[in-house]
């Protein structure tokens, strides 16, 4: 899928993983309208490879996509070899990748599924922070974003109870940490962030397995509980992400939560009411000073 000789393309380079489709490819089409080449990959959903290529193709920029599975070291490592070999660095890592249950898909995980969810979601993760760190170090640049999920926050409570398993609020809560820890560790030259997201189509919401399986009460109390009323589109997550990994210099250990107010709830402020004390009264029984 690369042309251009990577050699003479000065062009900044981007791996987004879980890139196939959803957030991750919203993400990669949003990179390359900003003039990235993007390193893609993916793992499973292959029914959405041919389409996965078409819309990359329609942007007109240069990409690459790497099958692999993430939660293997050495798969990490070809990956970021893939992307020095075939586009000359690395600039921005997108950790898009998760597995993200559902206790009503999946009802209590079993052991295998456990560790699956950890590995997929936090393990995964920090290989690839390992692989690129060194290589953006040694140019001098480099931005890392972590997606994670309000399931760290919310957990199996209210109306996103059927919809963030145990482990899987776990894992997005320990996202937090790796992305403070990584600030640290890659400051000066790498600025590393987090988005927190709410429910996003294909995430969490429709188009994925679980959200037909909610009871029209349900979904609408998810609604009902998100301040703006509604659920994300991929695009408008991609806009928050490219803004974050290319535009916010002086952002580093952050957290960006695109929730569209879940974490705060349906319920609305009243207005301010008149009052009962007039203004010449004293305040809390005391004296006013004079004048």
């Amino acid at each position: 899928m690369t042309s251009k000789d990577p050699s003479v393309d000065s062009s900044p380079v981007a791996i987004v993983t879980g890139a196939i489709r959803g957030i991750g490819l919203a993400v990669a089409r949003e990179l390359a309208s900003s003039g990235v080449r993007c390193v893609l990959t993916y793992y499973d959903w292959l029914d959405d490879l041919d389409a996965m290529h078409q819309a990359m193709k329609e942007t007109g920029q240069d990409y690459m996509a790497v099958p692999v599975d993430l939660t293997k070291a050495h798969e990490a490592k070809k990956v970021v070899q893939a992307a020095l070999e075939g586009m000359g660095g690395v600039h921005v890592l997108v950790n898009n990748i998760e597995r993200g249950g559902w206790p009503i898909v999946h009802g209590p995980y079993t052991e295998e599924q456990w560790n699956l969810e950890f590995k997929t979601t936090i393990t995964a993760k920090w290989y690839l922070f390992q692989e690129v760190l060194p290589v953006m170090k040694s140019q001098g640049t480099g931005s890392v974003v972590n997606i994670s999920s309000i399931s760290a926050l919310a957990g199996r409570s209210g109306p996103a109870a059927p919809v963030f398993n145990d482990c899987y609020s776990f894992s997005n809560r320990a996202v937090g940490l790796l992305t403070e820890t990584w600030a640290r560790q890659g400051a000066p030259e790498i600025r590393v962030n987090e988005i927190m997201l709410g429910f996003v189509e294909t995430r969490h919401g429709p188009k994925t397995r679980g959200w037909g399986l909610l009871s029209a009460s349900q979904r609408a109390a998810i609604c009902g509980h998100t301040l703006l009323g509604r659920i994300a589109t991929p695009e408008e997550v991609a806009k928050v992400v490219r803004f974050v990994a290319l535009e916010a210099s002086f952002m580093t250990g952050a957290l960006v939560r695109v929730d569209g107010g879940y974490i705060l709830g349906g319920d609305r402020t009243e207005p301010m009411p008149e009052g009962v004390v007039r203004p010449d009264e004293p305040v809390f029984g005391g004296s006013r000073p004079p004048g």
